[in-house]
């Protein structure tokens, strides 16, 4: 396998699995990983513990940190964040054009399921509705692959990098 010269989001809807594939990503291309839920701001996680969904005000700090990790890993690294808007996504990409995003979907059963199963998390599954609501899925012009969040774990690891090799051929 080629070493991967570019930075990855995990990115999908909370609940989706975007912090367990994105580890598993990367580690198997030995890069450094990062959970952009450790990003936040106290204001933030408090706001989300109460069922608030965060605005685009509340996001724009969070999303120039997680833009700054990704320069500063600009030839590989993957980081778990939820980047739902093109226009969040157009934010990271102008701190590294090279980003490639891995959209995590599923149906909205499937993610309640999953959420259901992680107790003592931050995002309350109330949430939900806003975070599909808000999805914006990537664009054609966008660097990314979707890949289906039912197989395992491992599934998805390789079917992403079956089909970002495909591209890069």
């Amino acid at each position: 396998m080629a070493p991967l010269s570019h930075p990855i989001v995990a990115m999908g809807v909370s609940g989706s699995g975007k912090s367990t594939v994105g580890a598993a990503l990367a580690g198997r291309l030995r890069v450094p990983f990062e959970d952009a839920d450790d990003l936040h701001p106290p204001a933030n996680i408090e706001k989300m513990s109460r069922g608030e969904p965060l605005d685009d005000h509340d996001r724009w700090p969070w999303l120039e940190l997680i833009g700054e990790w990704l320069a500063a890993h600009e030839h590989g690294g993957v980081i778990a964040c939820s980047a739902l808007k093109r226009k969040y996504r157009d934010q990271l990409r102008h701190h590294c054009s090279s980003v490639e995003f891995l959209h995590l979907e599923g149906g909205r059963d499937l993610i309640e399921r999953r959420q259901a199963s992680r107790p003592g998390h931050f995002m309350p599954s109330s949430l939900l509705t806003s975070q599909f609501e808000t999805l914006e899925p990537l664009a054609p012009d966008e660097r990314g692959v979707v890949i289906s969040v039912a197989g395992s774990v491992d599934e998805i690891v390789e079917g992403y990098l079956e089909r970002s090799r495909l591209e890069e051929d």
